[in-house]
This record gives structure tokens, sequence and C-alpha cells, in this order.
């Protein structure tokens, strides 16, 4: 689960530099960066549920 996360996480960076770096793709930056805090979101939120079943 946490390989997938961080693969994800990479994947949305990568995106949102290229967004970024090209001003025709600026949505995409934008869109990157809004799946990057809703997956670290997402993960942190599952990490704390794990913690309390656990």
């Amino acid at each position: 689960m946490w390989t997938v996360l961080i693969i994800l996480l990479i994947a949305w960076a990568v995106l949102s530099i290229v967004g970024f770096a090209f001003q025709g793709l600026l949505w995409l930056g934008i869109i990157g960066i809004v799946l990057f805090v809703g997956t670290l979101i997402f993960g942190l939120v599952r990490r704390s549920v794990a913690r309390r079943a656990s």
C-alpha cells in the first residue's frame, strides 16, 4: 500500500513540475498539486485508521 502511495506522490510531483515548467500547461501543474495533496491526506488518514485498529 505504501509503495503505491509513494509512486503516486512522485508521479504527481513530476506532473506538477512539468506543468509549471511550460506556460501552456499551467493547469497540469495545478491538477498535479491537488492530486499530490489529496494522495498525501488519503495516506495519512489510512495510516491513522490502521493504527487505531491495531
